[in-house]
């Protein structure tokens, strides 16, 4: 059963909270780690069946964490990260079925090989353990995060923000409701009871040791937080300024559809397109056509001279717009001498994240696929395909930027380790 939980008055109160929580996970995770599939993807099923009738009780508790982001002023962006709707439930619904049919990617054998003295040696993927997610105003990433850390056999501690936390308390009811028709533990998934930030500090110097992982999804501010004062590992971005380019071999109508819904979909997600290159050699017109569509979609457009001339509409860019994350309804415009001047644009100006290629040029593509050093780098498509469920993943618990064990969206297989087992029959190293 759950471990029973007291809201905590002073800062000696946190500690002991988290450190209460950390111990719960870890002993969640020891059960979890050998839990067949048949019972993981039981609870996952089970989760998912309780947010379909609960979707009454969990619009109630939406809308209480959306009057509070109003009454705070919060911008229209942000808001559409907060809210939840039917529609938005059955997608959580379906994330938790779809993370439930992927392959458990614990126990495989990743390389297997036999040394010259008959040792049989194996790697073998094992969970990581404990992973502490901390983030902010998205109340999926309680059902994403639980999901993904639970069918991978490890344990989770979330850290929403104030802002989502009454949603992100009934999505965790449903997910206990899993848990708990499955026989597994319930404290496999927490959720930090208090929304006082020394909660995060205690995250972040790893509970004594029971954490093994940080994964923080949100602002700069957090994520800076959470990389400068870590002292566990990290999977992160800070943010994610991402790029399409549009070369001179674009198709005109091809490049229009994927520059507006790269910005346009939903412009407060990390792959939203920040800045849009057009390539200065276009024999036909692109410029004018691309700026003119998203002027059109409603979309403030901060541009060079290039783009100033296509369209009165459009205001001049200070530098800082480069290199800029809106989150909105904005994006920055510039001319670049080709593929070449994309690369470096992109080198100097972008985030490791997302970064996307308009062309029909084969060649082209080619060189801007294997030169850009991003996690996520697209030929004809929307940067908004960056997230784990449009990569067959299920879910993600975010994009990860880093170079060290994950890298793009964070799923099930990222959320694993390995070791070494090893198989003899009584060989001994020489002397």
């Amino acid at each position: 059963m759950a471990t029973a939980i007291k809201i905590p008055a002073t800062a000696e109160d946190v500690d002991r909270l988290m450190l209460d929580l950390g111990h719960a996970a870890r002993a969640a995770a020891a059960e979890l780690a050998l839990a067949p599939r048949s019972v993981k993807d039981k609870a996952l099923n089970e989760a998912a069946r309780a947010l379909r009738e609960s979707v009454p009780a969990i619009l109630s508790a939406n809308e209480t964490d959306l009057a509070a982001a109003r009454a705070a002023g919060r911008n229209a962006a942000y808001l559409d990260r907060l809210m939840l709707n039917p529609s938005r439930i059955e997608g959580i619904a379906k994330g938790l079925e779809a993370v439930a049919a992927l392959d458990d990617p614990v126990g495989d054998t990743i390389a297997r090989w036999t040394r010259p003295n008959g040792l049989v040696i194996s790697r073998v993927r094992v969970p990581l353990g404990v992973v502490g997610i901390i983030y902010e105003s998205r109340p999926n990433v309680t059902a994403d995060a639980g999901a993904l850390t639970l069918k991978s056999g490890n344990a989770a501690i979330l850290r929403g923000g104030s802002d989502s936390h009454a949603s992100s308390v009934a999505i965790l009811g449903c997910l206990k409701r899993g848990l708990a028709a499955a026989g597994l533990p319930e404290d496999s998934i927490q959720l930090v009871p208090t929304t006082d930030r020394e909660a995060v500090g205690a995250m972040l110097r790893g509970l004594g040791g029971t954490i093994d992982v940080i994964v923080p999804r949100g602002g700069k501010s957090l994520v800076e937080r959470v990389q400068n004062e870590a002292r566990v590992p990290v999977f992160a971005h800070l943010e994610g300024i991402c790029h399409t380019y549009v070369d001179a071999a674009a198709d005109l109508e091809m490049a229009r559809r994927i520059v507006v819904n790269a910005k346009m979909r939903r412009t407060g997600v990390c792959g939203a397109t920040e800045c849009l290159l057009v390539d200065a050699n276009a024999r036909q017109d692109l410029m004018g056509p691309l700026v003119k569509a998203l002027l059109d979609a409603g979309c403030e457009v901060r541009g060079d001279e290039s783009a100033r001339k296509a369209d009165p509409r459009v205001r001049a860019a200070s530098p800082d717009d480069y290199g800029h994350e809106f989150l909105d309804a904005v994006i920055a415009v510039k001319t670049v001498d080709g593929v070449d001047g994309a690369i470096r644009h992109i080198a100097r100006y972008g985030s490791q994240h997302t970064d996307a290629i308009v062309t029909a040029d084969q060649s082209s593509a080619d060189k801007f696929l294997q030169r850009v050093d991003s996690a996520i780098v697209l030929h004809n498509a929307s940067t908004q395909f960056a997230d784990g469920g449009e990569f067959g993943m299920g879910a993600e618990i975010g994009i990860a930027t880093g170079k060290m064990h994950a890298r793009g969206p964070v799923g099930v297989e990222q959320l694993t380790t390995f070791k070494y087992v090893v198989r003899g029959d009584g060989q001994v190293r020489p002397g």
